[in-house]
């Protein structure tokens, strides 16, 4: 399977809201991290990549399919997890994935008995699957949500904002996973959340008001700041003042007090000291400079 190529993709809602603004990519197999605030376009992207809705202008490739002429057959190869979505509660995990793999054309019973018992256990859901939904906490759902995108072996698979409320234990239950998964497949993971991105993604963008500020690997990008960066510990009530007079991409209380972490091509002067870059940094200095 070849990569995603998504060239020059543009859309603009009645509104007026300029969502997407020629956005281009190239998404090989693996984690494919897509970075930004909510409201930066990455969930109308999402939609248009999984065919729910058309741009305005520019194609998406996958292998040798054109994903806008042939939505159709995207969907055969198409795996997805929206932000928002819905279980029947009265149903078991077992009894819903059985409906949803017949929605997905796997009309064989004994292959499809046979692929929902090795989902379930991949999503560790096997010893819940009598279970009703509606009893299922967060996280669960979640991985049931996985375990649906799964039903068809995707090409693709789109997760949006999948760690969004759950807990620590749950979140890195999801990462390992969402890595286990894009060892074969590729995998866009649309998030707000930088640690989502830090920990699984060797390839990455950042987008914000529909336009890509940035793409590549995390640890290059992250080296373009390197001895760029500083950081100093002020009064709050200082904090203005350091706005106005420096390129402040970020500050957060400690103690008190107000850490700034500043941007600059020389010393900033007294009490900033150098710190090394994270992808963070990376992140408020691109949305910053936005």
């Amino acid at each position: 399977m070849q990569d995603l190529i998504i060239s020059n993709l543009s859309k603009t809602y009645k509104n007026g809201v300029k969502a997407l603004q020629d956005i281009t990519l190239q998404i090989p197999i693996g984690m494919y991290g897509l970075l930004g605030p909510n409201g930066a376009g990455k969930s109308t992207l999402m939609r248009t990549i999984a065919t729910l809705q058309t741009p305005d202008f520019g194609s998406i490739q996958l292998g040798g399919l054109d994903v806008l002429a042939q939505p159709n057959e995207l969907r055969k190869v198409l795996g997805y997890l929206p932000q928002q979505f819905g279980v029947y509660p009265a149903l078991s995990a077992e009894l819903l994935l059985d409906h949803l793999a017949v929605l997905k054309g796997i009309i064989n019973s004994k292959e499809r008995k046979e692929i929902i018992q090795a989902l379930l256990h991949k999503v560790n859901l096997y010893e819940v699957r009598k279970q009703k939904l509606g009893g299922f906490s967060g996280g669960m759902k979640q991985r049931f949500g996985i375990a649906q995108a799964l039903l068809n072996n995707p090409k693709l698979l789109i997760v949006d904002e999948p760690t969004a409320g759950l807990d620590p234990v749950e979140r890195n239950r999801f990462y390992n996973l969402l890595s286990e998964v894009g060892e074969q497949t590729i995998v866009i993971l649309s998030t707000h959340i930088v640690d989502d991105v830090k920990e699984l993604c060797p390839r990455m963008a950042i987008i914000n008001k529909g336009k890509v500020l940035v793409q590549g690997n995390p640890l290059q990008i992250m080296e373009n700041l390197q001895g760029r960066l500083y950081e100093k510990m002020i009064h709050k009530n200082e904090l203005e003042h350091y706005k106005n007079e420096y390129q402040v991409i970020s500050d957060r209380l400690y103690l008190g007090n107000q850490i700034v972490h500043v941007l600059s091509d020389k010393h900033p002067g007294s009490g900033f000291k150098l710190i090394e870059a994270n992808l963070e940094d990376v992140y408020m200095s691109q949305i910053f400079n936005a």
